[in-house]
């Protein structure tokens, strides 16, 4: 199958397969001239791929999950710690992003509701009070 018609049954750009050849996640054959064939089931690989880097996991742990979510081999020494790693990762950001936004929540609070204990009125020119 050519790089064409991988790209448009995974939904994915050509420049896309490019990269991930790149960072070696697919490995097509060439053809004598030059052109990349890639084998039955690169599509679903491709898919697999798109769905480990929507899960916010880095070029270097998808390679390490990626054979064992294809099922082709033992689960790598360390398999399961990476992705937990890689989740409390996530988690700390999602309370991160929480925190800030409920700070934003009270300045929202405050810049609109001028009863609010810490809404203060603006300075009023001198001759105006």
């Amino acid at each position: 199958m050519r790089i064409g018609e991988v790209a448009e049954q995974a939904g994915v750009s050509v420049r896309a397969l490019r990269y991930y050849e790149e960072q070696r996640l697919l490995s097509p054959t060439r053809t004598a001239g030059g052109q990349r064939e890639y084998q039955d089931g690169s599509v679903e690989r491709v898919k697999m791929i798109q769905l480990l880097y929507a899960a916010g996991l880095s070029s270097r742990l998808v390679r390490q999950v990626l054979p064992r979510c294809m099922n082709e081999g033992p689960s790598p020494v360390g398999f399961t710690d990476s992705l937990i790693t890689e989740r409390a990762r996530i988690d700390r950001q999602i309370n991160d992003l929480t925190e800030v936004r409920t700070r934003l929540d009270e300045i929202i609070a405050v810049a609109t509701d001028p009863s609010h204990p810490h809404h203060r009125h603006p300075i009023r020119a001198a001759g105006n009070a």
